[in-house]
């Protein structure tokens, strides 16, 4: 493998490597774009104030270490649940054991293409990511089986509605790669032949379906089958959010949100963590950056329960950015994707590395000696940047 220096060259490559549709399905986004493209753009807008020497040197480099869920993290960096990782033939598990390697802790989504028991053996730091699908009697089967297979804990994404309306078109995804989904993309193939010989090598093809939705015994739904079972499930209400709370007994987020309200309720129904994210930009159009926001969540409830980010992040500079602003930690899901497309866990492995090496050399370039001590009052905010009310102590620029 030859090592790639940023996240922006394992896109590059990623992209130079799949076919088309496949590729297209991990860019995504909504609609015009908008939200996808100010998830990057919030974070150039946002600038670091350095300081000129150390108060106190660090002796081994500055401390990176935080602690999220429950767990121990070696970085303040989360591998964030993404559907069926088939990108690579060993998928998830190449994720799993890139995330155990470098320390870091992943949501294994349920719409993943690997059983969540085959995660967890070689990830402890695995957590179970959840929609409202399906009965209660099924949610609560769901729960059972993580809890027996050990997983760390919940995520419960609220953030999604999969749009179908995309300026750009939208990818072509079949629904099982058979013989006639094997004829309509073999030309895709064709131009792509490195990675249809990683599959054809293993002697093995994508996998499609979702293990972790299988009820009972029955086959494992396909992703658009189970997807079909998700649009035809009421949302939920806060009651029933507290009730999923209530029949899990281990460290819970709740994924999406997006003001200060929905913070405070989280908190409420006795979240551990919240994650402040629009999916990616790929869920409604028009939400401004989670950067944006975050701050006036943060002031709300941030003594209060464990605040992640999810959104845009390329580099170490956006994590430090995003934890000065209130963020405990950030979630990342192109990137690591982006990665395992490109050398499976020797990929996702370098894109952890691009995001560690670029923290400690912000933090040394700072002259910050941990990302504990991060505060508003190391960044440059312009006005008009902040969608909510924000900390007063934040500096802005003129």
């Amino acid at each position: 493998m030859t090592w790639f220096e940023t996240v922006a060259e394992a896109q590059r490559r990623a992209r130079s490597r799949l076919p088309p549709s496949v590729y297209a399905a991990l860019l995504a986004g909504a609609e015009a774009g908008h939200s996808y493209r100010d998830n990057l753009q919030a974070f150039d807008e946002v600038e670091l104030v350095p300081h000129l020497a150390w108060e106190v040197p660090p002796t081994h480099g500055p401390d990176l270490g935080t602690r999220v869920m429950g767990l121990d993290l070696s970085m303040p960096v989360l591998l964030s649940p993404t559907g069926v990782q088939a990108v690579h033939p060993d998928g998830e598990l190449a994720v799993a054991r890139a995330a155990n390697v470098r320390g870091v802790a992943m949501g294994l989504s349920s719409f993943a293409s690997m059983p969540m028991e085959d995660v967890r053996a070689v990830l402890p730091a695995a957590l179970f990511q959840m929609y409202w699908l399906g009965s209660r009697d099924d949610m609560l089967r769901l729960l059972d089986r993580a809890r027996a297979a050990r997983m760390a804990g919940i995520i419960l994404t609220l953030d999604w509605s999969f749009s179908h309306g995309r300026d750009w078109g939208s990818p072509r995804i079949p629904e099982r790669v058979n013989a006639r989904a094997v004829a309509r993309f073999t030309p895709e193939f064709i131009r792509r032949p490195r990675w249809a010989w990683t599959f054809a090598s293993r002697r093995t093809i994508p996998d499609l379906t979702v293990p972790n939705l299988a009820m009972d015994g029955e086959p494992a739904p396909t992703f658009f089958g189970a997807y079909g079972k998700w649009m035809q499930t009421p949302p939920p209400t806060w009651a029933d959010i507290e009730w999923l709370r209530g029949n899990w007994d281990g460290p819970f987020m709740v994924k999406g949100v997006w003001n200060t309200s929905d913070a405070r309720r989280a908190v409420d129904i006795g979240a551990s963590a919240i994650s402040v994210s629009n999916h990616g930009g790929n869920n409604l159009d028009g939400i401004p950056s989670p950067l944006r926001v975050l701050p006036a969540i943060a002031q709300e409830c941030g003594d209060d329960i464990e605040i992640v980010m999810d959104g845009g992040v390329r580099r170490g500079s956006d994590v430090v950015k995003a934890l000065a602003l209130g963020a405990r930690a950030v979630m990342i899901g192109r990137p690591y994707l982006w990665g395992l497309a490109v050398e499976g866990q020797a990929g996702v492995e370098n894109v952890l590395d691009v995001l560690r090496d670029g923290i400690v050399a912000t933090l040394t370039g700072m002259k910050q000696n941990s990302v504990q001590t991060l505060s508003p009052g190391d960044l440059l905010v312009p006005e008009g940047f902040l969608r909510w009310p924000a900390p007063v102590d934040l500096v802005h620029r003129p």
